[in-house]
């Protein structure tokens, strides 16, 4: 489920009686590439990578599987950084690899139909399993059903509980967040007037500071757009989180809902692997370019939005909706990676059940005999997931753990006591370390830019470290470049934050299995080392 980054800050800004807060100034749009060491926010130091790494050329280029919602192939920033099948020809509706995916050119899409419709907005899978056990469960007790099938029948109440709380949740929230969309489209409305901005575009708060107040509706939308970054929620933000209530009404928690017809697969099937489309943008590609633009836009592009790796190219595989993604067709894109050459695979989506684990736990295991790397979002819950699910995970059904994954929380752009972002997911012993994940400026759909905040975003910066690393020190295996940043993390041992989700204090060392955000240049002098020195 490709969850709203700032639900929490948006909530709290609910209750706020009016449109009259003074936005705090945002960081710079490259905070978090800078180094706290040499006056920088809390970034990855990935600048101070590029200076160790001057006057040297990669050895070889990377390639990191994009699982998310589509990508925009066509943005400027992102084009010339495609995967490209170099064995598909473009176009001639045929399977010229053999590898059963009809012109994969970019990736493959495991949630479009054959006929070119795509999935948009899916079902929870909270509403999955209440659908697929109401009709044995609904209204029986213990007394009514066998003693084998009492476990199951105390699941189903669980199951039901939490749907019926988060979809009665969801239709209390959505007035309010429909007003606030109301002023706010009118605010944007009158101030790209003011601005000579053509209908569609968005106006930044700071360009709204610049506009002078000559008239009431002036007053009021600048106050409009101030409300929304007081509260760290930009106007896009509002749009998708307002898109994604009405959702998660219609169809999210809609047991009734078959959105999955459009694929046209056995969903229980889950041998199933051919299935879908070449459609890698698909209907919403705002958080899949978002985040393939952290790892890969294209440095020197004069606008600030820029990749972490430069020797990198972007595999687009489509599995994620706006909803929860089934286990089935994340096994698929998994192998799909996997099979077709992907050094990273960037998993910035999550869930907290998964009635298939095992099949994706096959599906890993299948990565990791291949030497893939999986990097995975810890989730923008605010909870403790050493706790609380959040599917996919590191851990197996069966206990173990996968080798060769790293979980990432979100750390913001402050150093002190809000270092760890309030919406991340934490875990001493299931989050391996933090990256920046707040107010991260790339590449949204059109050729644009905005910015975003989430663990997906604090993801992409992880696996863009792990493809620098790899294209300037490609003989370091998967399990190395692991452990490479893991243990180049710039650690806060003595540091007390507000813990994620609440308000009380926890060291930050306690946050993660590192401790510590992780750092670019260290992990390149580490891998320096670990290799023997210089460019292998």
């Amino acid at each position: 489920m490709r969850r709203f980054s700032s639900a929490l800050a948006l909530l709290a800004a609910l209750s706020a009686p009016a449109f009259a807060q003074t936005p705090a100034p945002p960081p710079p749009i490259d905070w978090h590439l800078q180094d706290p060491t040499t006056g920088g926010h809390p970034g990855a130091a990935v600048e101070r990578a590029y200076e160790l790494l001057k006057g040297r050329a990669p050895a070889r280029t990377v390639v990191v599987a994009v699982i998310d919602g589509g990508i925009d192939t066509a943005h400027v920033d992102l084009r010339g950084r495609l995967w490209v099948n170099a064995r598909e020809v473009a176009g001639n509706n045929r399977d010229d690899d053999g590898n059963g995916y009809v012109d994969d050119v970019h990736g493959w899409n495991f949630i479009g139909g054959a006929d070119g419709r795509n999935v948009d907005a899916a079902q929870y899978e909270v509403t999955r399993e209440y659908a697929r056990l109401r009709g044995k469960y609904e209204g029986k007790s213990e007394a009514d059903v066998a003693a084998a099938d009492r476990d199951e029948l105390a699941y189903f109440g669980r199951v039901r509980a939490e749907w019926a709380e988060r979809r009665a949740e969801a239709e209390q929230q959505f007035p309010t967040v429909e007003g606030i969309y109301t002023q706010s489209v009118a605010a944007m409305a009158t101030l790209r007037a003011a601005l000579g901005k053509p209908e569609g575009a968005d106006v930044t708060a700071e360009e709204a500071a610049s506009v002078p107040v000559t008239t009431p509706a002036l007053r009021q939308a600048k106050q409009a757009l101030q409300f929304l970054a007081a509260n760290g929620i930009t106007y896009s933000d509002l749009v998708d989180y307002r898109a994604q209530l009405k959702n998660q009404s219609e169809i999210g928690f809609n047991p009734d809902a078959n959105e999955r017809a459009i694929v046209g697969d056995d969903p229980a099937n889950l041998t199933q692997r051919v299935y879908g489309n070449a459609d890698v943008t698909g209907p919403d590609a705002g958080h899949g370019t978002h985040v393939a633009g952290i790892i890969a836009a294209l440095r020197g592009n004069g606008v600030g939005a820029v990749g972490v790796a430069d020797a990198v190219r972007i595999m687009a595989v489509r599995a994620v909706p706006n909803g929860d993604e089934r286990d089935k067709d994340i096994a698929n894109a998994i192998r799909y990676a996997a099979d077709n050459g992907a050094h990273v695979i960037n998993m910035s989506f999550g869930k907290a059940y998964s009635p298939d684990k095992p099949i994706v736990d096959e599906a890993v295991r299948y990565a990791e005999s291949k030497g893939v790397l999986l990097v995975h979002a810890a989730g923008n819950d605010g909870k403790n997931v050493d706790k609380d699910d959040n599917f996919p995970e590191a851990r197996f059904a069966d206990g173990t753990k996968a080798a060769l994954w790293i979980e990432v929380g979100a750390s913001g752009p402050v150093a002190g006591e809000a270092l760890a972002a309030e919406f991340s997911n934490y875990g001493g012993t299931s989050v391996d370390l933090f990256a920046p994940g707040a107010d991260i400026y790339s590449t949204i759909p059109g050729g644009g830019y905005a910015r975003k905040s989430g663990t997906s975003m604090a993801a992409p910066v992880a696996s863009g470290v792990a493809a620098l690393v790899m294209a300037y020190y490609p003989t370091l295996t998967a399990a190395q470049v692991r452990a490479v940043l893991m243990e180049s993390v710039r650690a806060y041992p003595n540091l007390t934050v507000v813990r994620p989700g609440g308000e009380e204090r926890a060291g930050f060392a306690t946050l993660s299995v590192t401790g510590g955000v992780i750092n670019a240049a260290a992990a390149l002098e580490r891998a320096a080392a670990l290799a023997g020195g210089g460019a292998q």
